[in-house]
């Protein structure tokens, strides 16, 4: 059974902005993603989520630039156009991208201005796994007091993100989805610590 463009869209859109306003919180996208029978290189929630958000009205850009066939899949998915990680509204990481050209990526993408800070960049990244017990503690708005977040995300590319955030209201979006089609959001108004180790 195919999804329902309308109907699971829609769920996928809701679950997205509950995350997004209540950052670190994890969403299931399961039930939408079974239903799925499309043959993509990449997870069925990746995909999902960017047809979700994308349309024929933004751009994308794929980290890696071995993957040809997921650039033709989402562009036809969606109608959104492949464009420079300089240019790219939307940034996808898939989870076999190597940490230096995430890294050169988050250093190059859109971060906005202070006038047009919507000019800026949303990253859909993959995730082994999401869990609220993990690496980084994330407070902000959105957030009663601190919560923790488990994304598999390197320090050097937290410390990178905390980089590009620095002037609000510049900075970019980040939303987590792994192998269990669990999606967690990180906007640019949450503050990212690391836990003390010991």
């Amino acid at each position: 059974m195919a999804i329902d463009q309308v109907h699971d869209l829609q769920y996928v859109y809701r679950k997205l902005l509950h995350s997004m306003s209540r950052p670190g919180t994890i969403s299931s996208i399961t039930e939408p993603v079974n239903r799925m029978d499309y043959s993509i290189p990449c997870s069925e929630a990746l995909l999902l989520t960017a047809m979700a958000l994308l349309d024929g009205e933004v751009t994308f850009h794929i980290v890696s630039d071995e993957h040809q066939e997921l650039i033709e899949k989402i562009s036809e998915y969606t109608s959104a156009k492949y464009a420079s990680i300089h240019e790219a509204d939307f940034v996808i990481v898939l989870r076999e991208d190597k940490e230096q050209e995430i890294r050169h990526a988050l250093e190059q993408c859109k971060v906005g201005s202070l006038i047009d800070p919507q000019q800026s960049s949303t990253w859909l990244i993959e995730s082994s796994v999401l869990e609220n017990d993990g690496e980084i503690v994330l407070k902000g708005p959105g957030i009663q007091s601190e919560v923790s977040l488990q994304t598999g995300f390197p320090v050097t590319l937290w410390q990178a993100r905390n980089q590009r955030t620095n002037e609000f209201p510049m900075g970019i979006d980040l939303i987590f989805i792994d192998q269990a089609s669990q999606i967690a959001c990180v906007p640019r108004t949450t503050a990212i610590a690391h836990k003390e180790v010991g």
